[in-house]
């Protein structure tokens, strides 16, 4: 993978989880299979990407990827597959709901 493609790979792949994550804030409802394609294609991008890359931006993907898994149980419940398949990313902590954006408030703060 040269480093621009991987640049481009990442940025893509970071648009499409927080794109996920925006369309599932306070949504009230869901079609059947409405979710299917989306989250495939971020699980099958996210496995693409080789582990030194995954450790670059996994810390912010944990905090975006648990936001929309937040919103998504209230959609859902928690035993939906698609819930199951997102958590599946998540490495780390996980923020407290879908409304937690401390951390990153915090690292604003500092800068």
């Amino acid at each position: 993978m040269t480093e621009t493609k991987t640049y481009r790979e990442v940025f893509e792949f970071a648009a499409s989880a927080g794109a996920l994550e925006g369309y599932l804030f306070k949504k009230s409802d869901l079609a059947a299979g409405e979710l299917d394609d989306w989250i495939e294609n971020l699980v099958k991008q996210y496995q693409g990407f080789p582990n030194q890359i995954r450790e670059q931006f996994q810390i912010s993907l944990d905090r975006t990827i648990g936001r929309a898994v937040h919103s998504l149980i209230n959609l859902t419940g928690p035993d939906h597959h698609h819930v199951l398949t997102l958590k599946s990313m998540i490495i780390g902590e996980t923020p407290a709901s879908f409304l937690d954006f401390t951390k990153e408030k915090e690292a604003k703060a500092h800068k």
